[in-house]
């Protein structure tokens, strides 16, 4: 899939601190599954739970860059004329939401 109007990733200045952030955390999280896998005392619910809130800040993260997409992107395609390519890109992209 390719960029979009040229522009690449437009996020405000907040929106990528809060991802950058956000994305810290989920390295974290992910990197304190890996040391409870080495655990063989570590229930494997825990380790459930702990995925599933890697899988959560991951979603909210998609949802940032989503929203962004379709602010600087996808409302303003009409103006560019690429409607088209823009609605084929967008189906693609909601393959993965």
């Amino acid at each position: 899939m390719g960029g979009c109007c040229g522009n690449g990733l437009r996020l405000d200045p907040a929106v990528r601190e809060n991802a950058r952030r956000r994305l810290l955390s989920v390295k974290g999280h992910v990197e304190g599954i890996l040391r409870m896998l080495e655990d063989e005392q570590v229930y494997c619910g825990d380790v459930l739970k702990q995925i599933k809130a890697v899988d959560g800040a991951l979603d909210k993260i998609g949802n940032l860059v989503l929203q962004s997409h379709l602010r600087h992107h996808v409302v303003t395609a009409h103006e560019r004329g690429d409607e088209e390519r823009i609605l084929a890109e967008l189906t693609e992209i909601l393959k993965y939401r």
